[in-house]
């Protein structure tokens, strides 16, 4: 398995929130503490991505729909994080989404995913189940 990328500990966290990335989605890498709702969840994810941790991507994903493993494109670089909607996912729901769009380079090149995530909890955790795209 691919060892995540070192960061530095005062280094922003890529989900966009204005705490380090140690003390933001890192402690939740790390298993330091868990996603609380769907969009926490995300934005884990999505720093996951960044850093290229496919530990915690696998871990944070159903296991009904999770692959075997995560590939990272190495000319991909994940730039930025936009949370467009969220609905359910307090707690008081066993499902959540979280419509996004994630910024990023391929190659050098500007482009950006745009999806509807669908989220369950399994035994108390926030799991991704799956997405669909959006134009």
């Amino acid at each position: 398995m691919p060892r995540r990328v070192a960061r530095p500990a005062a280094t922003p966290c890529p989900c966009g929130h204005p705490l380090p990335y140690e003390k933001c989605c890192g402690r939740l890498h790390r298993g330091e503490a868990v996603a609380t709702t769907p969009e926490e969840l995300m934005r884990s994810r999505y720093s996951a991505f960044a850093v290229r941790d496919e530990g915690y991507l696998l871990r944070t994903w159903h296991p009904r729909t999770r692959p075997p493993r995560v590939e990272f494109d190495p000319a991909m670089r994940w730039t930025g994080l936009e949370i467009r909607a969220v609905s359910e996912g307090t707690a008081f729901h066993t499902t959540g989404t979280v419509t996004f769009r994630a910024r990023y380079t391929d190659g050098g090149r500007p482009d950006a995913l745009h999806e509807k995530s669908r989220f369950e909890r399994l035994d108390g955790a926030w799991v991704y189940v799956d997405g669909t795209f959006i134009d």
